[in-house]
């Protein structure tokens, strides 16, 4: 039974691994295919999918793309996109120039709420690559400012916090078009992030399927059994693929979850099919 794992970033994004890193992890691991799925961004694929070719490990091409709904993040999982597409590859550069404009302006509050960080930290931290919050947060637990990266979001940057900025993604059911239209399949990523104070409305997805979405992500680190469960009976309900990823970071957040949630064999090949 193969496994399979399509949720990873790596420091091109907000991950810790290299590509290449990541890959040999997966070997290590026995997991036969993993999504590189980072921020905005696919420049990890090319690197990825080499060392993928060497390690035995199949990489499907992906990425993380933002959205937003009611002012806040919504994240768009694409797969198998063409990325050359030039309208795709357009608003990937229009949202990591954003990127960076929106960590500068974070700072630039966070001094005026006297809880200062470097910029220049920031931007090494995210190693001349796509500028992200969680670049922002361990800014502030390096200068002292909180104990944790959870708590720096919690109570700063977070899409409530004070020194939070607005992204100005694309809407949910555009980041759907755009991915279809680049010859992708678009997934919703970790739905029950969205549960508590703002859930992730059930009438969105609804619109999102109607779009073309081809999937819904069941199989989450941070889904507890009950939301598994549940977001697998709303795909079917809504002829949505249920898929599954760790999300891994690295060692970002917590110990290295790669392979941690996996997406079964039969709904990988479903939603391969969804792409063609």
């Amino acid at each position: 039974m193969p496994r399979i794992d399509l949720h990873t970033h790596t420091d091109r994004s907000d991950g810790t691994f290299t590509p290449a890193e990541l890959v040999r992890l997966a070997a290590e691991r026995d997991i036969d295919v993993i999504a590189i799925t980072d921020h905005d961004t696919t420049e990890a694929l090319e690197e990825g999918r080499a060392a993928g070719t060497s390690s035995g490990v199949d990489v499907v091409p992906g990425v993380e793309l933002s959205a937003e709904h009611d002012r806040r993040s919504v994240h768009v999982l694409a797969y198998w996109v063409d990325v050359g597409d030039l309208a795709f590859q357009s608003e990937l550069r229009r949202l990591r120039d954003q990127r960076l404009r929106r960590g500068e302006l974070m700072v630039e509050r966070l001094a005026e709420l006297g809880v200062p960080v470097s910029w220049e930290r920031v931007l090494e931290i995210a190693r001349g690559g796509n500028v992200v919050r969680p670049h922002v947060a361990q800014a502030l637990v390096e200068a002292g400012h909180v104990a944790s990266e959870e708590e720096a979001f919690d109570v700063w940057i977070g899409d409530d916090g004070p020194a939070n900025i607005a992204k100005h993604a694309l809407a949910p059911i555009d980041a759907v078009r755009l991915i279809r239209e680049a010859g992708g399949a678009a997934v919703v990523a970790h739905p029950g992030m969205w549960e508590g104070e703002a859930p992730l409305p059930r009438d969105l997805i609804e619109q999102m399927a109607d779009a073309g979405l081809a999937g819904l992500e069941a199989e989450h680190t941070d889904h507890t059994p009950e939301q598994r469960e549940r977001y697998r009976a709303l795909a079917e309900q809504l002829g949505l693929v249920p898929t599954g990823g760790s999300d891994c970071h690295g060692t970002r957040y917590d110990p290295i979850r790669l392979g941690s949630a996996l997406c079964a064999p039969d709904d990988f090949a479903a939603l391969r099919e969804r792409a063609r």
